[in-house]
């Protein structure tokens, strides 16, 4: 049996804005988490706080040999956008993934070959 992976709650928006910054960017210390915001930027204690309750949380871990210590995400990106998704789609398209399916190919988001692709991918998790 696959081995399931962690579900976390959902992010605080500025929780978000951080593990954004650590899945694109990589590895980073509370001051480059700083730089990376617009100005007017949080104070450097309000970052380091939120990176201690998403480290507390199981979200991110930092390198012990590092000083300062260097942050990374220990939790997927895709792990925080499914349940978002399937929000997203209870919310506004009536719970129906097929509404969903036909608004993207509606505005040509999704083209025929695509859509054999995920005919493709549904039928290989069916064989599973």
């Amino acid at each position: 049996m696959p081995r399931k992976k962690p579900t976390y709650p959902r992010l605080t928006e500025r929780e978000e804005e951080i593990m954004k910054q650590l899945w694109s960017v990589g590895p980073m210390t509370v001051r480059e988490l700083v730089q990376t915001y617009p100005e007017p930027r949080p104070h450097v204690n309000t970052v380091s706080t939120t990176v201690r309750i998403l480290e507390e949380k199981g979200y991110v871990a930092h390198d012990d040999e590092a000083a300062p210590f260097h942050y990374y995400a220990v939790a997927e990106a895709s792990q925080f956008a499914r349940p978002g998704l399937s929000n997203i789609i209870q919310t506004y398209f009536n719970n129906s993934y097929k509404s969903v399916v036909s608004a993207f190919v509606e505005d040509e988001k999704l083209t025929v070959d695509e859509l054999r692709e995920i005919i493709d991918i549904i039928e290989q998790q069916k064989r599973q």
